[in-house]
């Protein structure tokens, strides 16, 4: 039977979305998003997003994000966001609040503007962790911030900040993105044996107290414009290095996000719009 989804994406991080009814017959899921993120053979995307009946008992409905490489993440800032839109568009939640179901516990969404298909949310993704156990990464396991750590790599030695935002993200300073290959670093970086669970690796410049910028090169995915988990990264790891003040304008290839911490919860606020919807026959 044809597979119904919507396309969705933040800021040109692009998402298939799917219910998860819609699945019943896919025995491999990882195999499937394969498939069908493919951008020569499938529909193409930088992940899907199966939206079903809610895993935690506060929840509205749980989503599951998997990659392109046919691994399962545990969130996505964009993915999320474009499940949720698809929620609204779709007609099955119409209140003003949501709170979604994920690997990284419930996630809270608050809808602020609505233009045909494109939507503002602010995102509530919860606490980030910051030691090594809760990145994880394999360090001094004492450390309470994995911050200016000299991680080597090969020949090349490179001072990075480590947190984790619902996924671990590896955050390395600069002053300008032309001054390394960051696509080469950020590949061999994502599979670095200190990182158990591989990761996601984000190059920050910082422009002011409240503006930075950042290319992403994101587990399970590779190069991408967006990244929500990214964004939170950087940000988080700008202020631990005190470099920006603590609500920050996050600038990716694909537009910007703001990025609020307080010392508690990690607030963003980003858009999700609708692309096409279609029907999946292989």
């Amino acid at each position: 039977m044809p597979i119904n989804f919507i396309k969705f994406h933040g800021l040109g991080n692009d998402y298939i979305v799917i219910e998860s009814d819609q699945l019943n017959a896919v025995s491999d899921l990882g195999d499937f998003a394969k498939r069908i993120c493919n951008r020569h053979y499938g529909a193409g995307s930088d992940g899907i997003a199966i939206v079903g009946e809610p895993a935690h008992p506060e929840a509205d409905f749980n989503v599951r994000i998997f990659n392109p490489d046919g691994s399962e993440a545990n969130l996505s800032g964009n993915g999320t966001r474009c499940a949720v839109a698809y929620l609204y568009y779709q007609g099955l939640w119409t209140a003003e609040r949501l709170k979604l179901s994920t690997r990284s516990g419930l996630k809270r969404y608050l809808l602020l503007n609505r233009d045909g298909g494109k939507f503002l949310f602010e995102s509530d993704l919860g606490e980030p962790g910051f030691t090594p156990a809760s990145i994880p990464m394999d360090v001094d396991p004492s450390l309470a911030h994995v911050v200016g750590y000299p991680l080597t790599m090969g020949d090349e030695t490179f001072l990075v900040t480590a947190v984790q935002v619902g996924n671990p993200v590896c955050c390395i300073f600069v002053n300008d993105f032309d001054e390394l290959d960051w696509r080469r670093i950020g590949k061999e970086l994502e599979v670095h044996p200190q990182f158990p669970q591989r990761t996601n690796v984000v190059f920050v410049r910082v422009d002011d107290r409240d503006k930075i910028e950042l290319r992403i090169w994101e587990r399970g995915v590779g190069e991408t414009t967006a990244s929500g988990s990214c964004s939170c990264g950087g940000a988080l790891a700008s202020m631990l290095n005190n470099r920006t003040d603590g609500d920050v304008r996050v600038i990716t290839e694909g537009g910007e996000v703001k990025v609020k911490w307080d010392g508690s919860q990690v607030v963003i606020t980003g858009t999700a719009e609708v692309v096409y919807a279609g029907k999946w026959l292989s």
